[in-house]
């Protein structure tokens, strides 16, 4: 656990941490060993809810078995509740370990209640607008935390959680120009669109802040994406916010839940290996140029020109998304099984995998190194010589 650096706690619900955040990355990639071990380190560690049966050789063999919606659903759930229980113990009353939920999944309220009632310090969500995020966690004592990208959909949160009596516990500011997976944005074209760049979404909240009577104390920001030193970590904290939230160089870590295979993919990747393409969800998305996410966008228009206004059975019988562009036949967004590509990334198919990952170089290039290495990097700026791995990588 870090003790010595220079950078004030990031303080939510009374909680002092480091102000580094892991942000969650499905499916299965940020599970209990990572945010346990973020957690560990004093920092707020996060579970990524959706579908992590992968983790547990027993959901897999009865969903095998009994490859109904239901029973797809109830091991999630159960995986959900062991990862949070695993996570904490991991943890060992450190840190914080919160759960992310994709306000875009059918099961979010099941996901919601599991965290809240098997001992989440934190819910994280994105993915939409989670408006009604405090009415599903109101019996609960848990910190509520929104993912966002611009001052305008900070200010509409706030002003709509204020109305039911409550405020965020801190909100994430993604920057969907440089983060990997799903990107805060409607279309591609509005990448870089400069409503989005950290030091002009931190002064406009200033202005926001106080036309409702808050101070920065209140509701402390958590700046994410493209996040790779401990100059970056410095320029941001002194600009004004109160924590930077990073996935793929925790993804890489030695305690990353995913295949080794997972981990190579991404920390050799370079910039001309990253893509950014319309998910299924219909939101953009950024992601490793592998064999067939390659094969996909070849063929994405004839698919589209195709089958894209079709619909189709669920592959998987999860029926994971609210909207899903493949079983809906929602022709403007992506057609493919999601969980399907993600789960096989997790496993360390290469050649059939979804690779979500970040646009900016990784803290340690290709190396994989620990949490705490990682932590004591972006805080110190000081890089210890590399040790022997300590994890080995199990999959259920």
């Amino acid at each position: 656990m870090l003790t010595s650096h220079s950078f004030p706690p990031l303080v939510i619900r009374g909680r002092s941490l480091l102000p580094i955040v892991q942000g969650g990355m499905g499916v299965g990639i940020s599970a209990h060993r990572l945010a346990g071990s973020v957690a560990r380190e004093g920092a707020l560690g996060t579970i990524a809810s959706i579908d992590l049966r992968h983790h547990h050789a027993d959901l897999v063999e009865l969903c095998r078995q009994s490859p109904d919606r239901a029973t797809l659903e109830q091991a999630n759930l159960t995986a959900l509740a062991r990862e949070i229980h695993a996570a904490k113990a991991l943890a060992e009353g450190r840190g914080m370990v919160a759960v992310n939920v994709m306000k875009a999944v059918n099961a979010q309220a099941d996901y919601v209640r599991v965290a809240c009632e098997n001992g989440a310090d934190a819910i994280v969500m994105g993915a939409g607008l989670p408006l009604d995020l405090p009415d599903m966690t109101q019996a609960h004592d848990i910190a509520l935390i929104p993912i966002l990208s611009d001052s305008r959909g900070v200010a509409l949160v706030l002003k709509k959680w204020m109305k039911k009596g409550r405020l965020p516990d801190a909100v994430v500011i993604e920057h969907p120009a440089h983060a990997g997976g799903h990107l805060g944005v409607a279309n591609l074209a509005d990448l870089q669109d400069p409503r989005f760049d950290f030091l002009r979404v931190l002064e406009e909240l200033e202005t926001v802040f106080t036309s409702l009577g808050l101070s920065r104390q209140d509701v402390p920001l958590i700046v994410a994406g493209g996040i790779n030193s401990h100059e970056a970590v410095r320029e941001l904290l002194s600009a004004g916010a109160s924590g930077v939230q990073l996935g793929t160089p925790f993804a890489v870590t030695e305690e990353g839940d995913a295949h080794p295979n997972f981990k190579r993919v991404l920390a050799e990747a370079t910039p001309d290996d990253i893509v950014e393409f319309v998910s299924v969800t219909g939101l953009p998305a950024r992601a490793v140029k592998t064999p067939w996410l390659m094969r996909y966008l070849r063929h994405e228009t004839k698919i589209r020109d195709k089958l894209g206004a079709l619909k189709h059975v669920c592959p998987t019988a999860l029926e994971c998304l609210s909207v899903c562009g493949w079983r809906d036949g929602v022709e403007k967004f992506g057609h493919f099984c999601i969980d399907t590509r993600l789960a096989a990334a997790l496993r360390g198919d290469v050649a059939n995998g979804l690779f979500f990952r970040g646009r900016e170089a990784l803290p340690f290039g290709a190396a994989i190194r620990s949490v705490h290495d990682l932590m004591e990097l972006l805080l110190t700026g000081a890089t210890r010589p590399a040790v022997a791995g300590r994890w080995a990588f199990s999959l259920g």
